[in-house]
């Protein structure tokens, strides 16, 4: 008898197979997103060096009390935008989009238009 596979773990198996081909540099970093029921995260991080460079979520201080809630896209913008800013401010202007094998539409795709308008490309 086949067990059926969970949604996440269909994810996780999607992330693992695009993560076997993308990768970020010092140059051009990764972008990676990840959703939860109740919030959204957001890191830019160097693979080769193991750090993370930039991170924003619907959990930071400055945005926790404008949101009501930090799992809609209006967070997703919110947090999009606040990650560019910080990205720039440490003069990360290229990155590499890493969706975590979620659909590019919501709120994944909220935060990355939001990252683009506020200067990051991908």
């Amino acid at each position: 008898m086949i067990k059926k596979q969970s949604r996440n773990e269909i994810r996780k198996r999607r992330h693992r197979r695009v993560r076997s081909k993308i990768s970020g540099t010092p140059e051009r970093p990764r972008l990676n997103v990840f959703r939860s029921s109740r919030h959204i995260y957001a890191q830019v991080i160097d693979d080769q060096a193991g750090r993370t460079l930039v991170a924003a979520s619907s959990l930071d201080p400055g945005l926790r009390e404008k949101l009501g809630h930090g799992a809609n896209r209006e967070a997703a913008k919110k947090v999009g935008e606040l990650l560019a800013r910080r990205a720039l401010d440490k003069g990360i202007t290229e990155v590499v989009f890493d969706r975590g094998g979620y659909i590019f539409h919501g709120r994944v795709k909220a935060l990355a238009d939001a990252a683009r308008e506020n200067g990051l490309k991908f």
